[in-house]
C-alpha cells in the first residue's frame, strides 16, 4: 500500500485533474512564483496522454494556456515591449522601439512569430477548444503582460531545441548542379548548452523563445516542436516517447506608469516567472521491449536519467530527515541539472504518477509508486520577494475612466478634445456658466451710451473671468498639492505596510516552516516510537518465551536432582551391603588362614619333635608318621568367594 496526496480513478475527466494539479501553479505563474509540473510513470502508462489530452479533451497543457490568457487577456502588452536577452533576462522597450521592431519582424518574408489570424491547424483545434473559460481572480490590473514559449527535449542526455528551425547544409552535394532550395539536405540539429545566470538559475543557451498572444499561437507553437519530437514503436508501445520533453511558459510583466499608460522603464521592477511542463519518457526493461541498437541505447540513457533523478530525491531526503549534508549529484543527468533550482527551493514542483494496471507492468509501478511516495517527504521552500514599485493601485482604470468622461464632456460642449487644451477645457467649462450678456443694439449713429455701457460690462466681465481664472488655477494647484501629499502619503503609508507585511509574512513563512520542520520531526519521532515498541514487543516475547524456557529447564533440573537423590540413597545402600558382605567374608578368610598358620606351626613342632627324636633314639629304629599327622597334612578346602559388586 502506497499514500499519495490525491489518487485519480480511470474514469476520471481532464478536468477534475487540471483543477486539483496544475491551476495551483497556473495562480502561482502569475503572482510571479515559478513551478514545475513531471509526469513520471512506466511507458505505455498514458503520461502524454496526461500532459496533451485528445481530441475533444484537452489535457493539461492546453488548459494551461487557456487559463494563462483568460486570465491576463486585457492587460497583456504589445508584442516586442518585453524582450527576452540571451542570458535569461528580460527588457523593457518603449513603445516606439516596440512599434519599429515589429514592422521590421512583419517585413520579413517568413516572420518567426506566428499569427494569431491565420486558421487554426483542424489537427489540434479539438484540443485546445476548452470551454471551461477557467481564469485567476485576483489578477494585478495595474501590470502588463508577456508570454514567451519554448519546447526542448533531452535526448541520450543532449539538449535539443524542437522550435529550432534546421538551416540547408550548403556543402553537401545534391548530385544537381541547379536544384531547388527545398532539395537541399538539412543540417542535423545541434545540441544546447546548459548555463547559470547571475541569479543561479539553469537556462538553456540559444533556446528559440517565442512571443504568444493567444492559447491557439501557443499550442500551434507546441505542436509544431512535438512533430520533431523522437519517438518509436516498441513491443510495449506504439507511439513510445523516446526523450524528455519539456514546454517552458514564462510569463514576462511589469508595473505600469504613474498616468497609467506606458509601462514603466526601470529593469528592477520586471518579474519573470516560469512554468515548466515535463513529459518524461517511460522507464523500461530492456528484456520486455527486445530493444536492440539505438533502441536500447536510448532506453539506457532514459533509465539512467530517471536513476540520477531518484538519487537526487533520496540524498535530498536523506538530508531533510537526518540533517546531513550529502552533495546531491545534480549534474550526472541533463534532467536533474536543468531543473536544480526547484530541488533547491525555487518553486513548487507536483510530480503526476501514471500507472498502468497492466499485471506485466506489475513490478514497475511497485519502483514507481515506491519513489514517488518517497518523493512527497522532500519539501524545499524559499520565499519570494516582488519588487515594490510605490505607485496607487488601480491607476490603470481611474485614469481611463477619468479621460472618457472629460472627453465625453467635451465632445458634448464641442470643445477640444486632445493635446494641451484638455486642461484648459476644464476651466473654458466652468467660465461658461456665466449668465449671457444683455442685447445692446445701435439704433443711432450719435448713440454714444450703448457702446460705453457694452464696454463697462465687458470690462467687469473681463475682470471677473481673470479673477475666477486665478482663483480656480490657485484651487488647482492647491488641489494638486494636496493630491501629491496625498498620494506620497498613502505610497508611503503603503510601502510601511507593505514592508510590514512582507516582514509578517516572512515571520509565517519561516514559522510555517519551522512548524512543518516540528511536524516532520514529529512524524519521524513517532515512527521511531512505532519502531521502538515493535522492537519492545519483540523483546516482551523473547522474554516469555525464555522465562517459560527457564522454567521448563529448572523443573528438568529438579526432577534430574531428585533423580540423582534416589541414585545416591540406592548406591549407598548397596555400597552398605555390599561392605558389610566384603567384611564377613575378611573375617572368615582371616579366620581360615589364621587356622591355617596354625596348622603349619603344629606341623613344623611335629617335625621338629620327630628330628629330635631321631637325633636321639637309636638308628635302627624307625619313628611312624602318626595318623594325625597324615590328616592333617590333607589340603584345606576353600570356600568359594563371593563375586565383586560392580
Amino acid at each position: 500500500q502506497y499514500s499519495f496526496k490525491e489518487v485519480f480513478g480511470t474514469l476520471v475527466v481532464q478536468k477534475e485533474l487540471f483543477d486539483v494539479v496544475a491551476k495551483p501553479l497556473v495562480e502561482d505563474l502569475i503572482r510571479g512564483k515559478n513551478g514545475l509540473l513531471f509526469t513520471y510513470g512506466v511507458t505505455g502508462s498514458g503520461k502524454t496522454h496526461t500532459m496533451t489530452g485528445s481530441p475533444g479533451d484537452g489535457g493539461l497543457l492546453p488548459r494551461c494556456l487557456d487559463m494563462i490568457f483568460n486570465s491576463i487577456g486585457p492587460f497583456q502588452a504589445k508584442r516586442f515591449v518585453f524582450k527576452l536577452d540571451d542570458k535569461n533576462g528580460v527588457d523593457v522597450q518603449c513603445e516606439v522601439d516596440a512599434l519599429l521592431e515589429r514592422q521590421k519582424r512583419d517585413a520579413m518574408p517568413v516572420p518567426k512569430t506566428p499569427s494569431g489570424k491565420r486558421q487554426i491547424d483542424p489537427e489540434f483545434a479539438d484540443m485546445i477548444n476548452v470551454q471551461d473559460h477557467c481564469k485567476v481572480e485576483e489578477v494585478d490590473e495595474d501590470n502588463v503582460y508577456s508570454v514567451f514559449v519554448s519546447y526542448i527535449e533531452i535526448y541520450n542526455n543532449y539538449i535539443y531545441d524542437l522550435l529550432e528551425e534546421a538551416p540547408f547544409d550548403p556543402i553537401k552535394p545534391n548530385g544537381f548542379f541547379l536544384c531547388f532550395i527545398s532539395s537541399l539536405p538539412l543540417r542535423p540539429p545541434q545540441s544546447k548548452i546548459l548555463r547559470e545566470d547571475q541569479n543561479h538559475n539553469m537556462y538553456v543557451t540559444g533556446c528559440t523563445e517565442v512571443e504568444v498572444k493567444s492559447t491557439e499561437e501557443a499550442f500551434e507553437v507546441f505542436w509544431r516542436g512535438q512533430k520533431k519530437r523522437r519517438i518509436a514503436n516498441t513491443q510495449l508501445n506504439r507511439e513510445s516517447s523516446r526523450s524528455h520533453s519539456v514546454f517552458i511558459i514564462k510569463l514576462a510583466q511589469a508595473p505600469l506608469d504613474a498616468d497609467g499608460d506606458n509601462v514603466l522603464q526601470e529593469k528592477e521592477q520586471i518579474t519573470l516567472s516560469q512554468l515548466s511542463l515535463v513529459d518524461l519518457a517511460g522507464s523500461e526493461r530492456t528484456n520486455r521491449t527486445k530493444a536492440e541498437g539505438n533502441r536500447l541505447r536510448e532506453a539506457g540513457n532514459i533509465n539512467q536519467s530517471l536513476m540520477t533523478l531518484r538519487t537526487c530525491i533520496e540524498v535530498l531526503r536523506e538530508n531533510q530527515m537526518y540533517g546531513t549534508n550529502k552533495m546531491v549529484p545534480y549534474r550526472d543527468s541533463k534532467l536533474t541539472h536543468l531543473f536544480k533550482n526547484y530541488f533547491d527551493g525555487e518553486g513548487k514542483v507536483r510530480m503526476i504518477v501514471c500507472v498502468n494496471p497492466k499485471a506485466e507492468d506489475y513490478e514497475e509501478s511497485l519502483q514507481v509508486m515506491r519513489f514517488a511516495e518517497m518523493t512527497q517527504e522532500v519539501e524545499v521552500a524559499r520565499p519570494v520577494d516582488r519588487p515594490l514599485c510605490g505607485l496607487t493601485p488601480g491607476r490603470r482604470f481611474r485614469n481611463q475612466a477619468f479621460r472618457e468622461e472629460l472627453s465625453r464632456k467635451l465632445e458634448m460642449r464641442g470643445g477640444p478634445i486632445n493635446g494641451e487644451a484638455e486642461e484648459q477645457s476644464v476651466s473654458e467649462m466652468f467660465l461658461q456658466n456665466f449668465p449671457p450678456l444683455p442685447s445692446c443694439e445701435l439704433l443711432d449713429v450719435n448713440d454714444d451710451q450703448t457702446l460705453p455701457k457694452l464696454i463697462e460690462v465687458l470690462e467687469k466681465r473681463h475682470k471677473l473671468r481673470q479673477m475666477l481664472s486665478e482663483e480656480f488655477a490657485k484651487n488647482v494647484l492647491a488641489f494638486k498639492t494636496m493630491l501629491q501629499e496625498f498620494d506620497s502619503s498613502v505610497v508611503s503609508k503603503e510601502n510601511y505596510i507593505q514592508g510590514k507585511l512582507s516582514e509578517k509574512e516572512k515571520t509565517i513563512a519561516g514559522q510555517k516552516m519551522e512548524l512543518e520542520r516540528l511536524e516532520k520531526k514529529i512524524k519521524t519521532l513517532e515512527y521511531k516510537i512505532e519502531i521502538l515498541e515493535k522492537t519492545a514487543t519483540i523483546y516482551e516475547e523473547d522474554k516469555r518465551n525464555l522465562q517459560q524456557e527457564l522454567e521448563s529447564k529448572s523443573q528438568k533440573l529438579q526432577r534430574q536432582a531428585s533423580d540423582k537423590r534416589r541414585l545416591e540413597a540406592r548406591l549407598q545402600g548397596m555400597v552398605a551391603e555390599t561392605t558389610m558382605k566384603w567384611e564377613k567374608e575378611c573375617e572368615r578368610r582371616v579366620a581360615a588362614k589364621q587356622l591355617e598358620m596354625q596348622n603349619k606351626l603344629w606341623v613344623k613342632d611335629e617335625k621338629l619333635k620327630q628330628l629330635k627324636a631321631i637325633v636321639t633314639e637309636p638308628k635302627n629304629e624307625k619313628p611312624e608318621r602318626p595318623s594325625r599327622e597324615r590328616d592333617r597334612e590333607k589340603p584345606v578346602q576353600r570356600s568359594v568367594s563371593p563375586s565383586p559388586v560392580p
